[in-house]
């Protein structure tokens, strides 16, 4: 006879849009497996608001170390600005809850592993938002990949290409590095290559160029990167905030067969197209068909993902080497970017500039005073 399954106790630190929008139906989704105990935020009005919403048994904190103290959640869920996520990351697992943060999980290859090491003294873990990477969809390519059924990748495409006004930016932590970490490499593309990655492989060297285009902000608006992956794959990488026709793409050309994802800001089986090669008989092909059960990417996917790890007492995926190498592909964009020199991976460590800063510290890029 087996075991009941536990029910987690969470807590969400941040009730803005992402939480309200996304983090909140997920734990709808996963109703007989979570219960939501308590929310945080410093506007006492949004946090009201929130829990009228979210129901009368959510216990209302301004303050996220009081709410640890108070609730000992099993599981935060962090939707805040970037610049909060690596000390809100660090209280959580010291009072030995695990987290998921929205992305960037942190600013830097250095506050990483701050939260590495938080993780480590506490035995629990942190894991990035990255949805995209649990669709159906997803598992089924990179499983088609990995196992060498379309042939070996060769070539490969990664667009994020949205756009973004000046509204956007007017918020006061857009568009700043000690706010947000850098521009729609760190901000939006993160979520297309993150699952380029995910798909591809550990990545070799990065070639890059950046902009400030339109925007009047500290970071870019728009970068271009070309990687070279393990296994010989070459790809092109581009995030931009300037695309007036928004969309978000992966192409993989194998030996055998070219897969395309195209969507925006979610995917489902049908976004998923799959061409043969000539020589690719029609049996074969179509193998290689999207599975019928259709579970779209969304915070739900994810969230399903880290409470089975919970449940079995792993690590769950989105977080440990994973997370980090999409953090260390970031920084070496940037890197190759602001120094027009190639980068290779394990390459920017303590003491390089790009290991404290995304910028840096590069005299056209890093942060200046403010009159």
């Amino acid at each position: 006879m087996s075991l009941p399954t536990p029910c987690r106790r969470v807590a969400v630190i941040g009730t803005g849009a992402i939480v309200t929008g996304s983090h909140l139906p997920a734990l709808r989704a996963h109703a007989g497996r979570v219960e939501l105990v308590a929310a945080v935020d410093v506007d006492e009005g949004r946090l009201d608001a929130f829990r009228r919403e979210a129901g009368a048994q959510v216990a209302g904190f301004t303050s996220a170390e009081a709410m640890l103290d108070a609730v000992c959640p099993d599981l935060v869920l962090i939707g805040t600005p970037p610049a909060l996520h690596r000390e809100q990351t660090v209280a959580a697992l010291e009072a030995g809850a695990w987290v998921l943060c929205e992305k960037p999980l942190c600013l830097s290859l250095a506050e990483y592993d701050d939260m590495a090491a938080a993780e480590k003294a506490s035995g629990a873990y942190a894991s990035v938002v990255f949805q995209h990477r649990y669709g159906s969809g997803a598992v089924h390519a990179r499983q088609l990949i990995a196992s060498g059924e379309l042939g070996a990748p060769l070539v490969a495409h990664c667009q994020t290409t949205w756009h973004r006004d000046a509204g956007y930016y007017a918020v006061p932590w857009r568009g700043r590095w000690a706010s947000e970490g850098g521009g729609p490499t760190m901000g939006h593309g993160i979520h297309q290559y993150d699952l380029l990655l995910h798909l591809l492989g550990e990545w070799e060297e990065v070639r890059a160029m950046a902009a400030r285009l339109v925007h009047d902000v500290e970071s870019e608006d728009v970068s271009t990167a070309l990687v070279r992956f393990r296994g010989g794959t070459l790809a092109t990488v581009v995030n931009s905030v300037l695309s007036p026709r928004e969309v978000s793409r992966v192409r993989v050309d194998c030996a055998d067969a070219t897969l395309e994802l195209t969507h925006l800001y979610g995917h489902g089986n049908d976004d998923w197209v799959y061409t043969p090669a000539p020589h690719v008989d029609a049996e074969r092909a179509a193998a290689w068909r999207t599975p019928a059960a259709d579970l779209p990417s969304s915070h739900a996917a994810q969230l399903g993902a880290l409470l089975d790890a919970f449940d079995r007492g792993e690590r769950p995926p989105g977080s440990g080497s994973t997370a980090r190498a999409t953090l260390e592909f970031a920084a070496a964009l940037y890197k190759a970017a602001f120094t027009g020199q190639p980068v290779r991976t394990g390459e920017i460590c303590p003491g390089d500039p790009y290991y404290a800063a995304m910028h840096g510290d590069h005299p056209d890029w890093a942060p200046k005073e403010r009159a």
